[in-house]
């Protein structure tokens, strides 16, 4: 895809139009959150430079699965890039397919306010779900990580209970970016307990 073809401005208007859509369905929910996390790590790199990062979302949820968010941290990438901050706006669709299955699909435009260069870029992503307890999680964009080449992500994932209010959680995720972005593929495994 022609990366001129998917601006900021238009990613934003699609965002915008579909909150509009959403909300004249009738809102059920409006959840917002607030973080201060010792490091923000996300598909296994730390975006905080392995810093502290305070972090904001709010979250529209319509009828029908579909939703808007928006979503904010702190950011520490190379000094040259002058980012300081990350605004997450996602639009998607979340619900059952099944007794057993899920899925939770969404665009998701990452923008870097007040960067000195380009970073902003755009992503579709869709995470299938087993009953809570497993998932395969997909993305992919034409402009991974701003760099003007394609990059595709993947995460396969476990729940294990340990009683009724303690999980074991452990994930591993592969991402897949072009050799012209100047990255290198990379692997990552995660665990933690819920």
């Amino acid at each position: 895809m022609d990366r001129r073809a998917v601006t900021p401005r238009r990613v934003a208007l699609s965002l915008a139009l579909l909150v509009s859509s959403v909300g004249s369905v009738a809102a059920t929910e409006l959840s917002g959150s607030a973080t201060l996390t010792s490091d923000y790590v996300w598909r296994g790199t730390s975006q905080s430079d392995e810093g502290p990062a305070v972090q904001a979302g709010i979250k529209f949820a319509g009828m029908h699965g579909f939703y808007a968010q928006a979503w904010g941290s702190d950011v520490r990438f190379a000094p040259q890039t002058a980012a300081s901050h990350e605004l997450d706006l996602v639009a998607g669709w979340a619900g059952p397919l099944s007794d057993a299955f899920a899925l939770d699909a969404a665009l998701t435009h990452y923008r870097y306010p007040g960067a000195a260069v380009d970073l902003d870029w755009t992503e579709f992503g869709a995470t299938l779900t087993w009953r809570t307890r497993a998932w395969l999680q997909l993305a992919h964009a034409s402009d991974a990580l701003a760099s003007g080449a394609p990059g595709t992500y993947a995460q396969v994932g476990m729940r294990i209970p340990v009683d009724d209010r303690l999980w074991f959680e452990i994930a591993v995720g592969r991402y897949w970016l072009h050799a012209a972005s100047g990255a290198n593929d990379y692997t990552h495994v995660q665990a933690g307990v819920v």
